[in-house]
């Protein structure tokens, strides 16, 4: 936390740049009030970046128009049904938005739009009191209606108003209160923890897109942990990916293992911790992260009770595929992170027969083969699938992964494996074999594509003895 005096000298600088100045001047002028609000505000006191600048005002939709029109380089209204009205300002992206006092009915999914003239009563209808201050412009006066530098000061998510009230009216704040709880490293209020559990179901009321872009941000959150152990005890988990909280597994006196759920929140600790490590990423990778989350829900389904107090879970990577490319279509994400995600369920078990024996070339270019341009992400969900306490057995298992990168990144060297194709391109197989465009090619280039697989370039001339031979002993 910084000091009051030291938050609002940053939030001064800040209403000094030309962005927040030409706005507020512009709207003084105009006889119209302008509030800087919600995140920047609360982030001055939290030492964290002031990004997203978002305003509040008395001004209409149409009048912001007319008002940010004279001063921006570009504006757009695609929110103006909600009263927001978005513009580049001095190369800066702003949204200025009319005080709004809308409520849900309860039942549909959208709120009705209700426009207000306070500034309090619009600070009041957000998610949480560290969220409902705003900053008085051009003045520079603090409005804090509903005690959030308190809260801040304490670290708990509160709402402003009865949360059985801000929940109803807008059931995602359920799913905000964990993501903020990742994000800011707060704890839920007793009060408000009580109503998410008693309301969970009305999430049920929110479309899988929010869910889905919710679900998205929290997990791209510095310690999405927090949070998703906040979803799943409240119960919210159960409604909008259950397949988390079936992973925690009954562990019966005879059959002892590991409780799956907790194993896959170190998992997806772990995986971030590579992530960040490795630097491959610019910033937190969203398929990384639900991969480490969703690599086992294949196990519920999958597990048996073996003999002599052994537990199964054969196949759980292709049910666990399966079952995460069904919860992620529900939840609207897009068709590349889909299939990313679960591709790298498929084979996030690959690798552990690699400590069973010595692979040969052919089986370490069939892994980069099936990642395709997943590999990176596969290397981080596999280091991160390592949790066992015995020292040895994970040191045993990390010096392999590090040989098998060390083969990887030689072969490709010789053999640029990251482009791996036949000696013989489409072309050149139907002048070899003398056919057209059809199946024939297909199948002719997938048989020389697993010889390159088996034993790396072979040259034209090889690739075409091979050929031959093969077609020959087709036709027979």
């Amino acid at each position: 936390m910084q000091s009051v005096a030291t938050a609002l000298k940053r939030l001064g600088d800040l209403a000094a740049t030309p962005t927040v100045s030409r706005l507020a001047t512009a709207f003084q002028t105009a006889g119209h009030e302008l509030a800087l609000v919600g995140g920047p505000v609360r982030d001055a006191f939290l030492d964290r970046p002031l990004n997203d600048l978002d305003f509040t005002t008395d001004a209409t939709p149409d009048q912001i128009l007319h008002l940010v029109k004279p001063i921006s380089d570009a504006h757009w209204d695609i929110g103006r049904a909600f009263g927001t009205i978005g513009a580049q300002i001095a190369g800066e992206k702003v949204e200025i938005t009319t005080y709004r006092s809308d409520s849900y009915d309860g039942q549909t999914r959208k709120p009705e739009v209700v426009f207000g003239h306070r500034l309090e009563d619009d600070l009041l209808r957000r998610d949480f009191t560290v969220n409902a201050l705003a900053l008085r412009l051009p003045g520079l006066t603090l409005v804090d209606p509903a005690n959030g530098i308190d809260d801040l000061l304490a670290g708990v998510l509160r709402t402003p108003i009865s949360p059985e009230i801000s929940f109803g009216d807008d059931p995602l704040r359920m799913m905000r209160a964990a993501r903020f709880a990742a994000q800011l490293g707060f704890a839920l209020h007793a009060d408000t923890a009580e109503a998410m559990e008693a309301m969970a179901d009305r999430i049920r009321n929110i479309s899988a897109e929010r869910i889905g872009d919710e679900l998205s941000k929290l997990l791209c959150a510095d310690n999405p942990r927090a949070g998703l152990e906040l979803l799943v005890d409240s119960g919210l988990c159960s409604r909008v990916l259950p397949e988390i909280p079936a992973l925690r597994l009954e562990v019966d006196e005879h059959h002892h293992h590991k409780d799956v759920y907790q194993h896959t929140l170190t998992v997806l600790d772990q995986a971030i911790g590579y992530e960040k490590s490795r630097g491959s990423f610019d910033g937190p990778d969203l398929i990384v992260r639900l991969a480490a989350l969703l690599h086992d829900i294949g196990k519920p389904a999958t597990r048996k009770l073996e003999p002599g107090g052994v537990v199964s879970f054969h196949h759980h990577d292709l049910v666990g595929a399966k079952l995460a490319k069904k919860r992620l279509r529900a939840l609207r994400f897009d068709n590349d992170t889909t299939a990313a995600v679960a591709r790298l369920i498929e084979l996030h078990l690959r690798f552990f027969g690699y400590t069973e024996g010595a692979w040969t070339d052919s089986a370490v270019r069939r892994y980069v083969r099936d990642a395709v341009d997943q590999l990176e992400r596969l290397h981080i969900l596999t280091r991160a699938d390592v949790t066992t306490r015995n020292r040895r057995k994970a040191d045993r298992l990390g010096f392999a992964y590090d040989d098998l990168e060390q083969r990887i990144e030689e072969l490709n060297e010789q053999e640029e494996m990251a482009a791996v194709r036949p000696d013989l391109d489409g072309e050149q197989i139907m002048a070899v074999l003398g056919v057209g465009p059809g199946r024939d090619v297909g199948e002719a280039y997938r048989y020389l594509l697993e010889q390159r697989l088996d034993d790396g370039p072979i040259g034209e001339d090889e690739a075409t003895r091979r050929l031959i031979a093969w077609w020959a002993e087709r036709a027979q």
